[in-house]
């Protein structure tokens, strides 16, 4: 049987050692009428129960599934013939490894099935049986013991609310730390691959340089041996898309912030606002194509009878459709800022003889200002996150320009453009990307913060 069955079975045997720990403290108690002379609720036994059952065996259960293969190949290695393995290179002992592999759970294999092949894959699948057998044997073995353990150690001077307790915070403290560590992980990757890059192309030339062409020759000999990198094009394509997107988000999305919380009815509100939501729900992909077949073609039918060049792929296109996606992040989180502000400032306006209006205008949106904008700010980063649109609606072309009505390209295009395909993982094509990411990264994280901390000072002022 597979481990997510041995899962389910361990999460079973957790659910009646809660049971039993629950009666065990009860009995021991002398009875419910007796609970008090325990330390802790009987719940806490249960669960004290639960988690000597669960932890241990979940524990094991991990480290099996992540060294059972290679156990089992090292076995399955040391067991083949020595005339199958004579003379292998590393690359051609992988190959028959993986073959034998294959054979053992019925895939293709890349070779004619030997009869010294087909025995080392039947002592492989053999070796399987072995290995699941002895998992399902072992992890229940270490649950009941675990059970066993908390059967004994139950009393009424047990402080299991306790021990509880500390275990889930440590629980909590290791998966917190799992995901900062992956943060920094990824952090440190980009880090220090771009630090390869600028050690090939200096930093004047990447953050200052007019031309973008990351296009490394395989051969000295090649056309184009030489590449440039100067990432202004990029900047500013993004820039430029990002300011359309913003341009229609943050008016509309500021605006129905405000109706929906001031003046709309509390029916129209409920029904209004999900709807608004459901924009935020579709696939990017979506907009793309939305931008690609409908959108650009518009804009560009409308620029020729106005006599008007217009590229088939425009910042145009790709900014408006995704301002149209930004919409709900402005709505919602201005819509809960604005919501924020007390009601006592709206009865004083309204006491001095101010119309909503006034109110809204002179008392609401002043209030309301440093929270919307933090929310524009996280808008903000979205629109400079934001490909697929930019791919299918913006175009590749790295041009330097401001006019809305030609192809652009973004930062985060071209990190895809750049990693797809078979390229040299340590060239200046490849690590460029790493570079671009990086700076993405500190220009988002950037915005973030200072979006946060106005977020955070408006809560410290009006809470």
């Amino acid at each position: 049987m597979q481990s997510p069955v041995l899962l389910l079975v361990l999460l079973g045997v957790m659910a009646l050692a809660y049971h039993f720990g629950y009666k065990r403290a009860v009995s021991v108690a002398g009875g419910v009428s007796q609970i008090k002379t325990l330390h802790s609720l009987p719940g806490y036994y249960g669960f004290y129960a639960a988690l000597w059952a669960g932890l241990p065996a979940l524990l094991f259960l991990g480290f099996w599934v992540g060294f059972q293969d290679t156990i089992l190949t090292s076995l399955m290695k040391a067991d083949l013939p020595a005339e199958m393995t004579a003379g292998l290179s590393d690359g051609r002992m992988s190959l028959l490894l993986n073959d034998i592999k294959n054979l053992a759970t019925g895939n293709i294999v890349s070779g004619e099935v030997t009869p010294q092949l087909q025995a080392a894959a039947d002592n492989y699948a053999r070796l399987q049986r072995l290995a699941s057998i002895a998992l399902w044997v072992v992890v229940l073995a270490v649950a009941v013991g675990g059970l066993a353990i908390a059967w004994n150690n139950t009393g009424p001077k047990l402080r299991a609310r306790n021990h509880v307790e500390s275990t889930v915070m440590v629980i909590l403290v290791v998966f917190s730390s799992i995901a900062i560590l992956t943060t920094l992980g990824i952090v440190l990757s980009v880090l220090f691959e771009s630090i390869h890059f600028f050690q090939k192309v200096s930093l004047t030339e990447f953050f200052f340089g007019t031309e973008w062409s990351p296009q490394i020759a395989l051969r000295a000999d090649q056309v184009g041996s030489s590449g440039a990198f100067g990432a202004v094009p990029l900047f500013t394509g993004t820039l430029l898309v990002s300011l359309i997107a913003m341009l229609i988000a943050v008016p509309i999305g500021l605006m129905a912030a405000i109706y929906l919380s001031e003046y709309a009815h509390s029916k129209v509100r409920a029904i209004a606002k999900p709807v608004l939501e459901v924009l935020a729900g579709i696939p990017t992909v979506v907009y793309g194509f939305f931008a690609a077949l409908t959108v650009a073609p518009y804009i560009r039918d409308l620029g020729a009878s106005m006599g008007l060049d217009v590229s088939s792929e425009s910042a145009l296109a790709a900014g408006l459709v995704m301002g149209i996606m930004i919409i709900p992040f402005v709505s919602s989180l201005s819509d809960d800022v604005i919501n924020a502000v007390p009601q006592a400032m709206r009865d004083g306006s309204y006491a001095l003889g101010a119309t909503q209006s006034e109110t809204v205008k002179k008392v609401i949106f002043p209030a309301a200002l440093p929270g919307i904008v933090g929310g524009v700010l996280l808008a903000v980063s979205r629109a400079i996150g934001e490909t697929m649109i930019v791919v299918m609606a913006a175009g590749l072309s790295a041009s330097l320009t401001w006019n809305p009505l030609e192809t652009v390209t973004t930062v985060t295009v071209q990190i895809v453009t750049l990693l797809v395909g078979d390229q040299e993982f340590d060239s200046s094509k490849t690590l460029a990307a790493f570079a671009l990411g990086l700076t993405l990264f500190v220009v988002t994280l950037t915005l973030n913060v200072i979006a946060l901390h106005i977020v955070r000072k408006y809560r410290e002022q009006y809470e």
